[in-house]
């Protein structure tokens, strides 16, 4: 009996530049998904940034959601931290709300959080603090808004917790990093190249089976009870453009199969 297709969209990492630098083509990069995660700060970003990347994803019709991170700009926010439960909640609730700003400025609405790069694996395993970085989505809830997501990793900490607060969860899985035999993603700090042929391999696998790939070159299920994905394609990967747009038209395509609209 074959599993029906996963529903899915495409998330990416958005507005991780810096007062006139910037890391990406964001223009390119908002015309090719469907959520974007803006950086808040702590890693990436400032002021005017953000305000333009906002402005930039209303353009597009991109749903908003935040990207908060530990406080690690000089290493991108992908090196691991010691923090409590107590003081991630605070160090998130400062970053979403700053994000928040921006959108009651621009008329939009906070659809989501995903945490940035070593904290996201820091509470992959970790109950306690996972369950800090859920709680903050209810930090920002209003009337019309109840409902902000958090994205993160099925099978997880990140579940369990989503599930234990009462949060919506949207699985994540990652098109341009690696996974091991274990189901372990490999967060690394500099990204590397990927090969579209591949991004194309995996992400079929993924819709139509339901399987992530490991690099050694097993498969792993993604997860229980798992309907729907969220495909990252990170900004900063070398090509992200391309890898968005393979990724995006597989997207739509496998929707339309399956009579799905998001």
């Amino acid at each position: 009996m074959s599993l029906p297709r996963l529903k899915a969209t495409v998330n990416c990492d958005m507005g991780e530049g810096f007062s006139l630098y910037s890391i990406a083509d964001d223009e390119a990069l908002m015309q090719t998904i469907h959520l974007a995660n803006v950086a808040c700060g702590f890693h990436a970003s400032d002021f005017s940034v953000m305000n333009k990347t906002v402005l930039l994803a209303k353009q597009n019709g991109v749903k908003v959601g935040a990207h908060p991170s530990l406080p690690d700009r000089q290493g991108f926010g992908r090196r691991e931290m010691a923090i409590d439960p107590d003081e991630l909640l605070s160090c998130f609730t400062y970053q979403v709300g700053a994000l928040n700003g921006f959108l009651k400025r621009h008329g939009l609405l906070l659809n989501h959080v995903k945490p940035h790069g070593a904290v996201y694996g820091q509470m992959a395993r970790s109950l306690p603090l996972a369950k800090a970085g859920v709680a903050v989505t209810k930090v920002f809830r209003e009337p019309g808004n109840e409902d902000i997501a958090y994205v993160g990793l099925a099978g997880t900490e990140h579940q369990k917790a989503a599930e234990e607060e009462g949060v919506r969860f949207i699985p994540e899985w990652f098109a341009d990093l690696d996974y091991s035999p274990e189901g372990k993603l490999l967060i690394t700090k500099q990204h590397v190249k990927v090969s579209l042929d591949n991004v194309k391999e995996r992400v079929e696998r993924l819709l139509i089976r339901h399987e992530v790939t490991c690099n050694n070159g097993t498969y792993l299920p993604l997860g229980k009870n798992v309907t729907e994905v969220s495909i990252c394609c990170h900004s900063d990967t070398p090509g992200a453009v391309e890898v968005a747009k393979i990724v995006k038209s597989l997207v739509d395509e496998s929707n339309k199969i399956a009579g799905y609209t998001v």
